[in-house]
């Protein structure tokens, strides 16, 4: 079985890799975990454990070595710190696979769990951005972050909309924010979330500039120069 991937690239070196960073880069696939961070930390530790059958970008089959983790900062209801996310090489074409825990947002420190906790309570039950945060048991955030989160929601609800038709159908609603919210709370933010990154390559809040539409970083080239 291979994994739907959106592909995200660190500047971090790789040692061991003979390949340059610039023609492979770091691919995300989401691993499925039910449990605490505690569990997921301790369950990890085991490289064979959840080892994907094949490399989501050349196909090759057993291919996936061992090569140890990324650290990064994760903030959950219940947890504030660091986290390791597995990584894999595939021995065919040098690329980098990591095994992102499916409670995770990439490039965001706040877990899903907090992020739809949020906009649940602002957006759904219009609660202040204070009592919103507290719900989200965020009660020290400040409020910018609260309307960075509200802002790449709205900007694309109309897409969440029509993507979690994939799951359930779009219930009446007022507009296509309330809409997008209503179906987000039915369906639960984390199995949203695997549908939406495993298999659209959409990003729960949308992705970063650099990254869109799907979570590739853009490599832009200069034009020719008009004759």
């Amino acid at each position: 079985m291979f994994y739907p991937f959106v592909a995200e690239r660190y500047s971090r070196p790789l040692s061991g890799v003979s390949a340059p960073i610039s023609q492979g880069g770091l691919v995300q696939i989401l691993h499925s975990f039910a449990g605490s961070i505690q569990q997921y930390a301790e369950e990890i530790s085991d490289a064979d454990r959840y080892r994907p059958e094949g490399c989501p970008q050349c196909q090759a089959k057993s291919s996936l070595a061992a090569h140890g983790f990324y650290s990064r900062t994760l903030v959950d209801v219940e947890f504030e710190g660091t986290i390791r996310v597995r990584r894999y090489l595939c021995r065919k074409c040098k690329r980098t696979v990591s095994l992102l825990p499916e409670f995770v947002l990439p490039h965001l420190r706040f877990s899903v769990a907090v992020i739809s906790s949020f906009l649940g309570a602002r957006l759904l039950e219009g609660r202040t951005l204070r009592a919103a945060a507290q719900v989200a048991a965020q009660p020290d955030m400040p409020y910018q972050r609260g309307q960075f989160w509200i802002r790449r929601f709205r900007s694309q609800a109309v897409a969440l909309a029509g993507a979690l038709a994939g799951l359930m159908a779009p219930p009446p609603a007022a507009d296509f924010l309330t809409r997008a919210l209503q179906m987000l709370h039915a369906i639960g933010g984390l199995v949203a979330h695997r549908f939406l990154f495993g298999q659209l390559r959409m990003h729960l809040l949308g992705w970063p500039p650099f990254l869109a539409p799907a979570g590739h970083r853009l490599n832009l080239r200069p034009g020719a120069a008009a004759g």
